[in-house]
Parts: C-alpha cells; sequence; structure tokens
C-alpha cells in the first residue's frame, strides 16, 4: 500500500522542538508544492543530499544551510516565548542589556 500524498490540508505547521520534526514539516511542506529535492537544491543552491538528511532530521545540520533551504521553501522561523502569550518587541528595536540595538 502506498503513502497517501501530502497536501496543503494535512501539513501542520506550529511549534518544532526536534531536528526531525523541523525536517519532516519541511518534507510535507515540500511535498504538498509537488517540488523534488532537485528542483529545491537547484533553486536554493544546496545539495540534494544535505536536503535529504535535512529532511531526515539531521541533529548536525548546518544552521546557515537550514535557514537558506528554508528560505527557497517560503518557511521562516519565528522566535517566541513557550506558550507564544508573550510578544517581543520588532528586532529593529530590540536592546540588549546595555541598551544598545543588536
Amino acid at each position: 500500500m502506498s503513502k497517501p500524498k501530502a497536501t496543503k490540508t494535512n501539513t501542520h505547521y506550529g511549534a518544532v522542538r526536534s531536528a526531525e520534526e523541523l525536517g519532516g514539516l519541511v518534507r510535507a511542506h515540500r511535498k504538498s508544492r509537488q517540488l523534488t529535492l532537485e528542483t529545491v537544491s537547484g533553486l536554493g543552491n544546496l545539495s540534494p543530499r544535505f536536503l535529504s538528511e535535512f529532511e531526515r532530521g539531521k541533529e548536525t545540520a548546518e544552521i546557515g544551510k537550514v535557514l537558506k533551504a528554508l528560505r527557497t521553501l517560503g518557511l521562516e522561523v519565528i522566535i517566541q516565548p513557550r506558550g507564544g502569550c508573550e510578544r517581543n518587541p520588532a528586532p529593529s528595536t530590540f536592546k540588549d542589556e546595555e541598551g544598545t540595538n543588536e
């Protein structure tokens, strides 16, 4: 029996707590858009091997390449406190402990 194809309606976006969860979500997103690893590889100048390992949850995947893959697929990372209750100021208004912009 073959696996059902991923569609936009069964890709569940949200909190990610492991490399495996992130990779699985990215794979479902890619497949729901009917994109192959080779297509994403060409669009993002990333190797198909890296993308495959990332989608399988490789814990040591290079963060810069991960972010590039996410951008290529039209995804973004949003950092917020657990529970999502608080809202942080926009990055341009964030102040470090000494009061200077980062």
